[in-house]
């Protein structure tokens, strides 16, 4: 795997944190990669700004901050509206669609939105969002193994929602796998 700069963004509450410790796990841990992650908050507990930062690479990584994320996710308004302009160039844009209204984008953007706050309370617990939205990241960048994220999110919850998480992130990855089939459909036949 190529390096590749993430950034996670939304506000305090939401499993910011989790989503890029899921990730950063997944990478390091169960595809012997190498990984790191550094997060920044707001005064708040919840309801505040928050964001994580993960770096994914094949060989050590050097610098373990985010300067232009080839991945954003972002899954509150502020935090489109504040990170989004420091995304690359041609790359890649995961929403949470009930939530953040896209406008202006860098060029070749490829974004992909996903309802997970629906998703998860579809499942009864709206507090696994973050997990939906990771197991769609997986779907739609294909950046890691979709059973080293799984293997991640069970190691990485409590043992009492370690069902529900996997419940959770297997909804996301479905949903996107969905989408990402019917994109690749519709551009064929383009």
């Amino acid at each position: 795997m190529q390096l590749t700069e993430i950034r996670i963004a939304g506000f305090g509450g939401q499993g910011v944190i989790l989503s890029a410790i899921v990730i950063g796990k997944a990478a390091s841990i169960y595809e012997g990669d190498f990984a790191t992650m550094t997060q920044s908050f707001g005064p708040e507990a919840r309801g505040g700004a928050c964001s994580a930062q993960v770096i994914l690479s094949e060989t050590p990584v050097l610098y373990p901050y985010v300067t232009t994320p080839d991945v954003l996710v972002v899954m509150s308004q502020e935090a489109y509206s504040k990170f989004v302009p420091e995304l690359k160039p041609g790359g890649i844009l995961v929403i949470e669609q009930d939530l953040v209204r896209v406008g202006d984008l860098p060029s070749g953007t490829t974004v992909f939105s996903c309802p997970a706050t629906r998703l998860a309370e579809e499942l009864g617990k709206r507090m696994v969002l973050n997990i939906v939205m990771v197991g769609f990241f997986a779907a739609v960048t294909k950046l890691l193994q979709p059973e080293s994220l799984r293997k991640a999110v069970a190691d990485s919850v409590p043992p009492a929602f370690k069902e529900l998480n996997l419940e959770a992130f297997d909804k996301g990855f479905e949903y996107g796998k969905t989408l990402a089939t019917g994109e690749t459909a519709a551009a064929d036949q383009e």
